[in-house]
């Protein structure tokens, strides 16, 4: 499963179309809305994580494009304070890309963030808040972002 999250940018002639919902019956994709500023006759704006086939993302992102949408990816990282860890392993049973598992026989909890797609699964499970997400990529995500234009 590939998950990405995107900052969407939609023209205020469009924001009245169900297109969230022809992304997800078209393109067999699940999506999370995050944050979202949508108001008739004015440029929309959402943070939207998309997760489903690679493939599958690529083109729904391409009839978002067709539709003069623009998606732009925010790259995520997720890092681990190994001194928080204490190797409970309630993050490994969650992660969607095995970027977090466990090493046997010595159940250490080993993390891979090359095979880490950003979900941010492990983060909402740790019970020490050890795994933090940050965001990256797109210029200063605030609250300016949503102003009604």
């Amino acid at each position: 499963m590939y998950t990405r999250i995107y900052i969407l940018r939609f023209p205020k002639a469009i924001v009245d179309q169900p297109i969230i919902c022809q992304l997800v019956r078209q393109f067999d994709v699940e999506f999370n809305i995050l944050k979202a500023t949508i108001l008739p006759q004015h440029e929309g704006v959402m943070i939207l994580e998309l997760r489903g086939h690679r493939e599958n993302i690529k083109k729904g992102l391409a009839y978002l494009k067709g539709l003069d949408i623009k998606a732009e990816s925010i790259a995520t990282s997720i890092h681990r304070d190994d001194g928080k860890c204490f190797q409970c392993g309630a993050c490994t049973g969650i992660c969607p890309t095995g970027a977090l598992a466990l090493k046997r026989p010595e159940m250490a909890v080993i993390f891979d963030p090359e095979k880490c797609s950003g979900c941010g699964l492990c983060v909402t499970v740790c019970p020490v808040k050890a795994m933090e997400v940050s965001l990256a990529g797109i210029s200063n995500i605030s609250e300016t972002v949503f102003e009604i234009h």
